[in-house]
């Protein structure tokens, strides 16, 4: 879909150029088109938008179309600009919508073509079934403008997020699903899933410190007569990168843990930043490969940071000392922080508060979350300058 269209039909200085040239929304939501429009002297004496022309020179603008009734808006945004805004859209609005403005000069009349074709589509609920898995797709008759985020309901509680449009069961399930964009629902759908492969990720998204260690863990199941012969983790690779198998071992860094028949544990000692990925699990049995095709578990690996506010720094003023991170740390959410200066410990409370500062307070601080005392961040310097006399 372009950004823009221009056209000019023959007529010197007459022109009508819209926003964009299709959109496909949503029945029940609301809709703007928005266009400019120049002409090449006199003043404009009507505006209006239009889909129906009876005859020549005979147009019904919406404002007046009896099917348009009280859904529908005019505004003049600027100097040759307008705006169409239909509320409560119908199916049937699914049509060309095109601007018309005419002047107070002899012949002065310009319709924009070819306008902007609109089209109108409700929600349904598409299922597809698959011996590993039951696949939900929230169907419509166009492709959403803008990227949309559908939201997924099982028993009217949010299961999913996601730009994608589909929603995967990997268990047994009996249950009503219906999904939403934009808040509008599609109609509910009763689902009964029999799965014979399902895996579950302890976490979706983990946090942690540089220098320490994670467990990424899952749980599985399998039909009955299958034999687990092999398990394996792997980090995603990045675009068309093939994924990383982690072997135990990993530079001595990687170990499984688990009971291989049920779950499974990857352990990461003295991670690094670069550690930071998403991880996935998969299995093979003794009749078959089972790899999910949903998110593994996203590990975020942080160092941290002293913040000193301001910056600058006279003695009588307050100072404020801050351990940052940049994500929540999973397994301790809402920490104490341990703070050195010149490398020994001066404190420990979630952010150093000196008030009012003085020249004694000079010197490099850090700062380590309790009970990761070894895992500090970088030193930062405060200088505190003298009161000037």
């Amino acid at each position: 879909m372009s950004n823009c269209v221009s056209v000019v039909l023959g007529q010197i200085g007459w022109s009508v150029t819209y926003t964009t040239q299709s959109i496909c929304t949503l029945k029940g939501s609301t809709v703007e088109l928005s266009c400019s429009y120049t002409y090449p002297r006199g003043t404009v004496t009507t505006t209006f938008w239009f889909t129906k022309k009876y005859a020549e020179e005979k147009y019904v603008s919406l404002s007046d179309d009896p099917d348009y009734k009280g859904r529908v808006t005019y505004r003049k945004d600027e100097v040759n600009g307008h705006t169409l805004t239909i509320t409560d859209l119908r199916e049937r609005d699914s049509a060309t919508y095109k601007f018309r403005f005419i002047t107070d000069q002899t012949g002065g009349r310009y319709s924009g073509y070819p306008g902007v074709t609109l089209s109108v589509t409700d929600l349904q609920v598409k299922v597809t079934t698959t011996l590993l898995s039951t696949t939900l797709t929230c169907s419509t008759t166009c492709t959403l403008t803008g990227n949309p985020t559908y939201i997924w309901y099982r028993n009217s509680k949010i299961v999913q997020e996601d730009s994608s449009p589909s929603y995967s069961v990997y268990f047994k399930t009996e249950d009503s699903f219906y999904c939403a964009v934009k808040g509008i629902n599609s109609p509910a759908v009763s689902v009964r899933a029999q799965s014979y492969f399902h895996l579950t990720y302890t976490h979706q998204r983990i946090c942690t410190l540089k220098g320490s260690s994670v467990n990424i863990s899952c749980s599985y199941t399998y039909p009955r007569g299958h034999t687990v012969s092999e398990t394996k983790w792997y980090r995603k690779g990045k675009l068309d990168e093939a994924p990383q198998i982690l072997s135990p071992g990993y530079g001595g860094r990687v170990e499984y843990l688990g009971n291989m028949p049920s779950d499974s544990t990857l352990r990461i000692t003295d991670l690094r930043e670069e550690d930071s990925a998403e991880y996935k699990f998969r299995f093979r049995t003794d009749q078959t490969n089972w790899e999910p095709t949903f998110p593994g578990t996203t590990l975020t690996v942080i160092g941290l940071q002293v913040k000193v506010t301001p910056a600058t720094v006279t003695e009588g003023q307050k100072v404020t000392l801050t351990c940052s991170t940049t994500c929540t740390l999973t397994d301790n959410p809402n920490p104490t922080y341990i703070w050195y200066k010149n490398g020994h410990v001066t404190t420990q409370s979630n952010s150093l508060f000196l008030n009012p500062v003085s020249s004694e307070d000079t010197g490099r601080y850090s700062c380590a979350v309790e009970g990761h005392e070894d895992l500090y961040s970088p030193e930062e310097t405060l200088t505190v300058r003298c009161e000037s006399v």
